[in-house]
């Protein structure tokens, strides 16, 4: 039986720190082909509109998976993503910058393959006003 139903309603995180390194966005720019100069120059980003590189939207996005993991309990079921409801990228990543997560179960259904979960993710950048990514984030946990 899956441990999400008792989660809804419940804050899950903050989550530990992640840096986001210059490094880490080049090669989030290596692995999808965008190379926009506003991530991967750091010289041209310099004298853009954010004053330095900053993180792909979907960067940020893809690190609420290890924030999950540090977040939601196991009990041996097999996670998947299954969907990304109203996603939304308030604020940028400046390189260099920490985020860290905190998410909520808002949802929990059968599915025929599962449970399907729904959980909102909040996402913020260490010393910013904004958050960084807001969605909701559709998980199927099968046993």
């Amino acid at each position: 039986m899956s441990a999400f139903p008792e989660l809804v309603g419940v804050e899950l995180g903050p989550t530990s720190w992640i840096e986001v390194t210059q490094e880490r966005i080049d090669a989030f720019a290596a692995a999808t082909d965008d190379h926009q100069w506003i991530h991967t120059d750091p010289e041209r980003a310099a004298a853009g509109p954010y004053g330095t590189t900053i993180a792909h939207g979907f960067l940020t996005l893809s690190l609420c998976v290890p924030m999950l993991y540090e977040t939601l309990p196991s009990s041996g079921e097999m996670v998947v993503n299954y969907g990304v409801n109203k996603v939304r990228f308030p604020a940028p990543v400046p390189a260099g910058s920490r985020v860290r997560g905190r998410f909520r179960v808002i949802g929990v259904d059968e599915a025929a393959t599962g449970t399907r979960v729904t959980i909102e993710a909040i996402v913020e950048c260490e010393g910013a006003e904004k958050p960084v990514c807001v969605a909701e984030l559709v998980v199927l946990a099968v046993s």
